[in-house]
């Protein structure tokens, strides 16, 4: 079958090769899934894949295949797989368990272990493909009526956890009522992270670069939430004006502004830092006075990256409860579809280069 891949450690390596199409039996115990992929997304992480910035490839290959924001059609099943059949939509989840206690309980994303491994990242193969073969543990089916938009589920789940393991951490204060959120980036996380917000009653000002209106802003008020452009405003202003803010979610990438996040974070507030730097990026703060602004006002900052099964879970009644709430708001963020996995280049190029781009994916095969 033909599958899209990398040379990990040689940069722009990304090319179009045949591989060994997967089979049942690859799975042990009657568990395996065969799945045909539909849609694959694609963002910054395969961008930095292919310019051999990090990821390996499996025990035994020279290659990887690329992709982890998957959509796929179950079709066909292990003898002992019960919950999926034939036919059904299923998206994948993408880090799988290693050796620590956290991977023996289905929680692989708190892992402790130095390594990952994470399909179409590290040591495993992804899903840009024609096909793939998984455990039907690591499977979650997608409703038929989310099909369309199902290649969105593993991004959400970034922003899901997130905010779950906000909520989880201010149990401490027996009774948190949160009111006012600030989402830092207003790329596909930052948009979905503010819908999330949206859903559960939050007052959400979102912060990007760009000087409004653009697409991502349109989208941004369709769902009743400010944007703000860090052109003309900082992130004190805005705090100033429309906060204090009880969450803030970081999504930039850009670490310099988690120090800002910090001081401007209200009370018994919480920081989720989601954006995962490999920069030397060097700065200088007001360390007293975040400080002691963390100590007197009982705040917390983590960090967090996806996603548990329970997080793709909670996605799914997410995604269907925005369906409803917000019809047709999040099919506008597929924003780039590229046909075909010979289109490889220029799905690549599309990622890199697409101006206004929100979300690039592959048609992998027809509905």
């Amino acid at each position: 079958m033909k599958a899209v891949a990398v040379i990990p450690g040689k940069p722009n390596s990304i090319h179009l090769r045949e591989v060994p199409t997967p089979t049942l039996a690859d799975v042990p115990d009657g568990r395996g899934v065969l799945v045909r992929v539909l849609r694959v997304g694609v963002d910054g992480t395969d961008r930095e894949i292919n310019a051999a910035e990090y990821g390996a490839p499996p025990p035994g290959a020279d290659y990887l295949i690329l992709g982890h924001e998957s959509l796929g059609r179950v079709e066909a099943v292990g003898p002992k797989v019960r919950e999926l059949a034939p036919g059904d939509y299923v998206v994948a989840s993408v880090r799988r368990p290693g050796s620590s206690l956290y991977d023996r309980i289905g929680l692989q994303d708190m892992t402790t272990d130095d390594t990952y491994l994470e399909r179409g990242i590290n040591l495993l193969h992804g899903f840009l493909a024609e096909y793939y073969v998984d455990a039907a543990e690591f499977l979650v089916r997608v409703p038929e009526r989310l099909g369309a938009v199902g290649v969105l589920l593993e991004p959400t789940t970034v922003a899901e956890k997130a905010i779950a393991q906000a909520w989880e951490i201010q149990r401490r204060l027996r009774v948190w009522r949160p009111r006012r959120a600030a989402v830092l980036g207003t790329g596909t996380l930052g948009l979905l992270a503010s819908l999330l917000l949206r859903l559960r009653g939050l007052e959400v000002v979102a912060l990007g670069r760009a000087t409004p209106p653009f697409l991502n802003s349109r989208l941004l008020e369709e769902i009743g939430v400010r944007y703000l452009s860090t052109r003309a405003v900082t992130l004190a202003q805005a705090s100033a004006e429309h906060g204090p803010f009880d969450l803030i979610l970081e999504g930039t990438g850009f670490s310099p502004l988690v120090f800002e996040a910090m001081e401007v974070l209200g009370k018994n507030g919480v920081l989720a830092m989601l954006s995962v730097t490999g920069g030397d990026r060097r700065v200088e703060i007001p360390a007293d006075r975040i400080n002691q602004g963390f100590v007197l006002g009982n705040k917390v900052a983590f960090g967090s990256v996806n996603a548990s099964r329970e997080e793709f879970e909670r996605g799914v009644q997410d995604l269907s409860q925005a369906e409803l709430a917000y019809p047709g708001w999040l099919g506008k963020l597929l924003t780039h579809p590229v046909r075909g996995l010979e289109s490889y280049a220029e799905l690549m190029r599309t990622l890199t280069e697409g101006a206004g781009a929100i979300k690039v994916f592959c048609e992998v095969a027809p509905w």
